[in-house]
């Protein structure tokens, strides 16, 4: 007789086999000027529930019912995949995008956390973590992963300093039920 694999475990093994893929995806990604400023973290179980019960707060001190929906998907997430970046590196373009005449006012601007993040970021690097996103979130849908990016884990893991070298984090809950729980969540 075979070994067998209960349904829910063999899926929830799946599932984190898939968040180190999307890992890989992020930290491949496409960099401005080659240079790596994202970091990464895959959370789940009790860890996982940490994001979810900071999110609450955020909820009820924002009064904002859609901080309070998200941490209900995060709940009902296997796991939590964490991308962040670096922004305050800067990559000598001098494009003035983030706000600064150049990149030597911008090394000099005061870095300091804002409602959610730390800025002033430079741009090119918010576009560094937007594409370590979309790879990661293609690498879930390519796996059949359900997954979405969200602003508002990210606002979690950066309150509760779960990537310290990151100004900016978004979060991407992933799951696999028989119906996505990230979109049509009306209820």
């Amino acid at each position: 007789m075979s070994p067998t694999i209960e349904c829910g475990k063999g899926e929830r093994e799946a599932i984190l086999d898939a968040a180190k893929l999307m890992l890989i995806a992020a930290r491949t990604a496409p960099k401005t000027a080659g240079a790596d400023d994202i970091v990464t973290s895959i959370v789940y179980g009790e860890d996982k529930n940490h994001i979810a019960n900071e999110m609450d707060k955020i909820a009820q001190d924002r009064k904002s019912e859609s901080f309070r929906r998200d941490a209900r998907n995060v709940r009902d997430s296997e796991a939590v995949v964490l991308i962040g970046v670096r922004g305050t590196k800067n990559t000598g373009l001098n494009c003035a995008a983030c706000g600064c005449k150049d990149c030597q006012e911008f090394n000099k601007a005061d870095k300091k956390l804002g409602t959610d993040f730390v800025g002033p970021n430079c741009i090119l690097k918010a576009l560094d973590l937007g594409i370590a996103l979309g790879s990661a979130a293609k690498t879930a849908s390519t796996l059949n992963v359900d997954n979405r990016i969200m602003y508002r884990v990210g606002t979690a893991a950066m309150k509760l300093n779960l990537l310290p070298e990151a100004t900016v984090i978004m979060g991407v809950p992933i799951s696999a039920k028989g119906k996505s729980i990230y979109f049509d969540r009306s209820k």
